[in-house]
């Protein structure tokens, strides 16, 4: 009897790539199709794209069933999407990526390796980046802040594109955060753990970038908010500044009254 072969899911947010879904279908398929070891489901969760992400995603349901498509009535971010597509994944292991293909599928090959290794958690290190000087520099900004206020528990140039072992995602899948952030959980969680570099592609499959400068600015504002004391102190510190400004606004006024017999200002608006 044939032993049952493990399964690894693949899951992908989509929001607004039509012009993606032809070229991810291709380079989804050659690569899972010459991975003779492992069964494939390809999880993809379009999110209130406005363009024929979903019709198109449909027509590639109706030719190969291993991808399973699924659809949320709003734009609940690439985290979100991520997150929901990890509730319906079946696998021993599961592989997030994005649908532009800027993170190549032919590093699913080194992901398993490193899986079979015994990590529980293989996730990608961006050598090099592709796109505008704009787009570095909002990397840039998004690392240093996440990095210098929540104690480096995210390494530098960490992707999204990652593989987490079933017993991971089942954890994720647990948590009750409502708004997550991923590369903070998946580091929190705190499995075996290793990372890979890798060059992304320098040209992407299609359409626009998503990661504009206030989404990277809201990005590193959730990992702050989700994993630094950072904000709590900031709070502490406004208490204090604020207690002892009343402080001194109140001896001032006691000194006035006792040196004056009036508080001062208490002439104003008066006839």
């Amino acid at each position: 009897m044939e032993k049952q072969k493990k399964l690894i899911s693949i899951v992908i947010p989509a929001y607004n790539e039509e012009e993606c879904i032809d070229s991810l279908y291709s380079e989804i398929t050659k690569v899972i199709d010459k991975i003779n070891k492992y069964d494939f489901e390809v999880i993809i969760v379009e999110y209130g794209s406005v363009d024929k992400s979903y019709e198109k995603l449909l027509e590639v349901n109706k030719k190969d069933q291993r991808f399973k498509i699924f659809k949320l009535t709003r734009n609940c971010g690439g985290d979100g999407g991520i997150s929901a597509g990890l509730q319906y994944a079946n696998g021993d292991a599961a592989i997030i990526t994005y649908a532009d293909l800027e993170d190549p599928p032919s590093l699913f090959r080194d992901f398993i390796k490193k899986w079979e290794e015994g990590y529980y958690h293989v996730y990608g290190i961006t050598k090099k980046r592709q796109g505008s000087l704009l787009r570095k520099i909002n990397s840039k900004i998004f690392y240093y802040i996440i990095n210098k206020l929540t104690g480096n528990i995210i390494p530098k140039n960490v992707a999204d594109f990652r593989l987490i072992d079933k017993v991971v995602y089942k954890k994720f899948n647990d948590l009750q955060e409502k708004n997550k952030f991923l590369r903070g959980l998946f580091s929190w969680l705190n499995y075996k753990s290793i990372g890979v570099e890798y060059n992304r592609n320098t040209v992407r499959a299609g359409g626009e970038s998503k990661a504009k400068t206030f989404t990277v600015i809201s990005l590193a504002l959730k990992g702050i908010f989700s994993f630094s004391t950072f904000p709590l102190r900031m709070a502490s510190i406004i208490g204090i500044l604020t207690s002892m400004i009343s402080l001194l606004l109140a001896v001032y006024f006691i000194i006035q009254y006792f040196t004056f017999g009036s508080f001062p200002f208490s002439g104003f608006g008066t006839i």
